[in-house]
């Protein structure tokens, strides 16, 4: 498997994020291009890889998790986290995931 994932937990219930807005975009470019946008399901994962295996390819990309939509605090920290991450290796499969609260957000590479 290739291409970008990615999937969004809230740690504030230990749940799933359902309907989180989150976009791709190659960050190469000038401005950066946007190659896809979704919103999480369910499962706070999206219905399909951010960047499928067809396309996948090496590069500097961002996703843009829009956090500040689903918290809406007051003291929340951020509205948009983005992470930006490089692909030297079109042939791996790269998940990025987010964990987040109004106050706090986090990711690693998943597997």
């Amino acid at each position: 498997m290739t291409g970008i994932s990615t999937h969004v937990l809230d740690i504030t219930n230990g749940r799933p994020l359902a309907g989180l807005q989150v976009e791709l975009y190659d960050v190469a470019t000038n401005p950066p291009t946007r190659i896809n946008g979704t919103r999480t399901n369910a499962d706070g994962r999206t219905d399909a890889p951010m960047l499928a295996a067809k396309d996948a390819r090496t590069g500097h990309f961002e996703l843009r998790f829009h956090v500040g939509d689903h918290f809406k605090a007051a003291d929340g920290l951020s509205d948009v986290v983005p992470v930006r991450f490089s692909i030297f290796d079109a042939a791996q499969h790269y998940h990025v995931p987010m964990l987040c609260a109004p106050w706090f957000f986090s990711t690693y590479r998943g597997s």
